[in-house]
């Protein structure tokens, strides 16, 4: 397939072409040449769309997409149509399906639903069996067959002992521990964020501490062992400077933050939409603010959608019942777009990459077209018929969101949003 992208502004630092406007010719799935008004060769498919920007594909690192077992909301290959419409070349898949991604076969299983897409998945096995706390599962053999990564999604480890042991374990193949911090105990049966707002709406509130603590336990545990640590979506300024205190020592540890803790507060719970209910829970200003610095000054590596489709079933009903999680993919840059720099955006929507070892692509002559495309400008109001996703649960009903996600080219295919 030969495509030809007109008048397209790169944002990509390590490209020659960063900050220029120009035509980008692709032949079988590599960039050929970029210049000015090239010419079209054999009457190649055009891509002219308004003020169209061009970074490198971004990555998600936080996916849930249900299949299988949970295809009533989402499907892979839907899921993956979506992130695509959504500018995302890759994701990575989370293991909360049933069966939990556990073992090889699953592994497999989850790849061969993904091949041929235009967006790529890259699994993260989880790390105790069933993801139950208890047991290590397979991860070496799941490495083998692509695993990225390894955590028990939205779970913490209680057994100190067996995160100690994944932690050694998995430097002998060099790979990442995933470690979500929410201490179970502390937690309770707390829904939302302790203070002013839990207190006014007479919600059961999950403390600060109850993430910090486990941060902390973590942090201590990884010095300890060495090896290659993830945080996934920390909520907290206490998380933030740990972990900055934590990068200082050395030690090897990456965080990331979700899209809606860092442009939303727990003062969206006033109308008791479980749409915010949502794990970590949704903290206060303070705290967002924090998050923002973090992003800010490079303490917090990797911004994730956490997209997290849930039917209505298990959403629409009693808050204290109802199922924690949003989908984001489908608002995931528009609203970044509104509280950060593009430039710190798109630096945040592409870093994943790195720390889980997948291959980066520059925008050069001769690479790999791996590209998302977007334009950066305009605003809009978020509405239930822009969600591509099978569930409807999304945090951003109603926000105003700026620029759009054009879709993506990669794997040699063009995927454009309708």
């Amino acid at each position: 397939m030969t495509i030809i992208i007109r008048n397209a502004k790169i944002i990509d630092p390590q490209s020659p072409f960063h900050q220029q406007t120009v035509d980008i010719l692709i032949v079988n799935g590599l960039i050929e040449k970029m210049g000015s008004n090239l010419p079209n060769p054999d009457h190649a498919e055009e891509i002219k769309l308004d003020n169209l920007h061009v970074s490198q594909g971004w990555f998600d690192s936080s996916v849930s997409l249900g299949e299988p077992g949970f295809e009533d909301r989402e499907t892979i290959a839907n899921g993956l149509n979506v992130a695509a419409q959504s500018g995302f070349t890759a994701i990575a898949l989370q293991p909360n399906s049933f069966p939990v991604i556990d073992n090889q076969s699953q592994i497999n299983f989850v790849k061969n639903k993904a091949f041929g897409q235009a967006t790529e998945l890259f699994p993260i096995g989880a790390l105790t069996k069933n993801s139950e706390g208890k047991d290590m599962a397979e991860m070496y053999d799941m490495k083998q067959s692509g695993a990225i990564a390894f955590g028990d999604y939205n779970k913490s480890f209680e057994n100190a002992n067996l995160l100690k042991i994944a932690l050694q374990y998995t430097q002998d193949f060099d790979s990442v521990v995933i470690a979500y911090a929410q201490d179970a105990n502390i937690k309770g049966n707390g829904v939302v964020n302790e203070g002013v707002v839990s207190t006014r709406l007479g919600l059961k509130g999950i403390p600060n501490l109850a993430e910090e603590l486990q941060v902390a336990r973590n942090l201590f545990l990884l010095e300890y062992t060495g090896g290659k640590m993830h945080i996934p979506t920390i909520s907290t300024a206490k998380s933030v400077a740990l972990i900055k205190e934590a990068k200082t020592k050395g030690l090897n540890v990456s965080c990331s933050v979700s899209v809606h803790h860092l442009t939303m507060t727990d003062e969206k719970l006033d109308s008791f939409d479980t749409r915010y209910k949502v794990t970590p829970p949704l903290r206060t200003e303070a705290d967002r603010q924090a998050l923002l610095a973090g992003v800010l000054d490079n303490t917090i590596d990797i911004i994730t959608s956490d997209h997290n489709p849930i039917d209505i079933e298990h959403k629409k009903m009693e808050f204290d019942l109802a199922k924690n999680g949003t989908i984001g993919l489908e608002t995931a840059f528009g609203a970044l777009n509104t509280v950060l720099a593009l430039e710190k955006t798109i630096e945040k929507l592409t870093a994943a990459k790195a720390i889980f070892g997948i291959e980066n692509h520059p925008i050069k002559e001769g690479e790999k077209a791996n590209l998302s495309l977007f334009n950066p400008e305009g605003t809009s109001i978020f509405t239930k018929e822009a969600i591509l996703s099978k569930s409807k649960n999304s945090a951003f009903l109603g926000q105003e969101l700026k620029g759009k996600a054009y879709g993506i080219v990669n794997q040699g295919k063009i995927i454009l949003s309708k």
